[in-house]
């Protein structure tokens, strides 16, 4: 049989040096695949397991150049790469995903505008320019309702919930660039989110639900498979198919959507890249998020999504998630994670641990019994 995708031994690029990055650099090795890493500081999670690394600005032409030359593809582990790096590198090497579907994601009002179009429905929102807008879109919507950054906000930054109107002005005061976007309150039973691959011809694989808790603004622990019912699990998963398809997305992304208690769906955000929602696939899955983003991007067939163990994966945050860490090497049934990053800031992700479980057994267990693995760690 006439092999696929780039051979043994190529080599991909990946913009970004997170755990996102170092994740997709071991998944890589895993497959026979060289990585180089490019960010703009040294000593990044993914250059400690990378190949090679270059320690440059994205807008710098020059270092992008050299770089293009030394791979024979290109991903990014997080949406906040310059555009201007895509529209350089893009005519030197082949770029997974597209600088399309980055400058979609880049953006909330465009994200919500293109999820529209894909038959998506979300909650209502309002681009809003200036303070008259912003009084317009409150007296639209109405209170509660959340402001947020159109750009560069993740793990809550970048946005203010506005619960009457003494939050109005302080929050459009601190909040910028703009425009800004408001978006309805949503009183949401759970929040879902959903990861698909896809490749180049067009063939998707989407992994089974995970049924999202945060702490602060950040995702602090992640059960698969959602406890849902059937019909909503298939609707999610349909969802992400039709938006894969949507971006013509070469490369996996994530869903994030919100559950009402009606069993109505709703998409909030789009995550053209792995997730850290979907960490729990590298051991409760035949293939990994991870293996599938690389698939994708080399031009390889994508794999078997298919779960084999239920898990509930819990990040480990800061100081106090890294006080943790000699419990979990211990606790059975536990595989724990760290991202290789030297201080312990508070909200900082320095790693994560998941509690594997027989297939089938999450469904029936309340939070107190599905956390109970991490009781005592």
């Amino acid at each position: 049989m006439k092999p696929t995708g780039l051979p043994p031994n190529a080599t991909i690029g990946i913009l970004g040096g997170g755990q996102l990055g170092r994740m997709s650099a071991l998944a890589a090795a895993r497959l026979g695949y060289r990585t180089h890493v490019f960010a703009p500081e040294a000593d990044q999670p993914a250059m400690q397991v990378a190949t090679r690394h270059s320690v440059a600005d994205y807008t710098d032409e020059a270092a992008l150049v050299e770089f293009a030359r030394a791979v024979d593809a290109v991903t990014f582990e997080f949406e906040n790469v310059p555009a201007r790096t895509l529209d350089i590198l893009g005519p030197l090497a082949p770029c997974h995903p597209s600088a399309e579907v980055l400058a979609i994601c880049q953006d909330r009002v465009a994200e919500k505008r293109f999820m529209a179009a894909a038959g998506i429905p979300t909650a209502p929102w309002r681009s809003v320019d200036s303070a008259a807008e912003l009084a317009e879109a409150v007296a639209e919507i109405g209170l509660p309702a959340v402001l947020k950054t159109t750009r560069l906000g993740y793990d809550g930054r970048g946005q203010a919930v506005l619960r009457d109107q003494a939050d109005i002005a302080p929050a459009w005061t601190r909040l910028a660039p703009r425009p800004l976007i408001l978006e309805g309150f949503i009183p949401f039973a759970m929040e879902l989110s959903v990861i698909v691959a896809r490749d180049a011809d067009g063939a998707t694989a989407v992994f089974d639900i995970a049924e999202n808790r945060h702490h602060h603004h950040i995702l602090d622990i992640t059960f698969a498979p959602a406890r849902i019912p059937e019909s909503v699990a298939l609707e999610a998963q349909a969802h992400a198919r039709r938006l894969a398809e949507a971006l013509g997305l070469v490369g996996v992304a994530a869903l994030e959507l919100f559950l009402l208690a009606d069993a109505t769906l709703l998409g909030n955000e789009i995550a053209p890249r792995p997730h850290n929602s979907g960490h729990w696939t590298i051991e409760a899955c035949c293939a990994s998020q991870f293996e599938q983003h690389i698939r994708a991007v080399a031009g390889l067939p994508l794999a078997d999504p298919s779960r084999h163990h239920d898990a509930v994966m819990r990040n480990l945050v800061g100081p106090e998630g890294m006080a943790l860490w000699s419990g979990l090497l211990t606790a059975p049934r536990i595989v724990p994670h760290l991202y290789g990053k030297a201080e312990p800031r508070p909200g900082r992700k320095m790693g994560h641990a998941t509690w594997i479980l027989p297939f089938g057994t999450l469904a029936t267990m309340a939070d107190e019994e599905a956390l109970s693995g991490f009781s005592g760690v």
